[in-house]
């Protein structure tokens, strides 16, 4: 699957106009990263990747712990910047690309703190993403995706509200959604399927049991382009 998505970006690079050449992929390099939590009581994030792969999870006691796995030498340690409770982690823009496609790696492991409230925001423009989201203190998630795959895990217990936006692209979404809350999702705008397991159709829309009684309520809107979506409704 790597490789597989490796090539889309590489396609989607040359149609973008970039400068091709086909060398071998440098040595693998690793970074990391680590930011300590303050005093902000919501914390905007904005994970800004044009193409590789991306793992989001949680697991630490920082706000922040980042893992970095690179050997494509345009594609260098991405920038982290961190003000006034807003954190951007950004790839950055390269015109030239001078390596093997199916030889690339390009990988961000990212782990959040679970008290630390969020309104989460990631633009993937070709690759893959699994965003394990559903342990974390969630006030909204906005996902842009263009060329590639992506895993959104939201199965957990939310203590409150929260609205989830996806805008998808060309490729497949999965979407697994919490058993403790009650549970809108809709989906349009040209996805080529749309799968739903555990939810009940209503009108426009799906709704998990839970949803008319829920404390708790969790909305999903997925507005896709040419793929497909799969909505899965937890039910532990």
């Amino acid at each position: 699957m790597i490789a597989k998505s490796m090539l889309l970006v590489w396609t989607v690079l040359c149609l973008a106009g970039c400068i091709i050449n086909t060398s071998p992929a440098g040595p693998l390099q690793y970074d990391s990263f680590h930011l300590d939590r303050d005093r902000s009581e919501v914390v905007k994030v904005n994970l800004n990747m044009g193409a590789g792969k991306l793992q989001v999870g949680s697991g630490t006691e920082k706000l922040l712990q980042a893992y970095f796995t690179y050997n494509a030498p345009p594609w260098r340690k991405p920038t982290v910047k961190y003000e006034a409770g807003t954190l951007t982690i950004d790839q950055g823009k390269n015109d030239h690309v001078n390596f093997n496609p199916g030889q690339a790696k390009y990988e961000w492991d990212l782990r959040f703190n679970r008290e630390t409230a969020l309104d989460f925001g990631v633009n993937c423009g070709a690759g893959e993403a699994q965003l394990d989201l559903g342990s974390l203190n969630l006030r909204s998630v906005n996902v842009q995706m263009g060329v590639g795959s992506l895993n959104l895990d939201l199965r957990g217990r939310p203590q409150h509200d929260y609205n989830v936006h996806i805008q998808g692209g060309i490729g497949e979404a999965t979407v697994r959604l919490p058993a403790g809350a009650g549970v809108y999702a809709s989906a349009n705008g040209g996805i080529g399927e749309i799968k739903a397991r555990g939810l009940t159709k209503q009108g426009d829309h799906w709704e998990n049991d839970a949803y008319a009684t829920a404390k708790v309520k969790v909305r999903v809107d997925v507005q896709g382009g040419i793929g497909s979506i799969t909505l899965i409704g937890d039910t532990d």
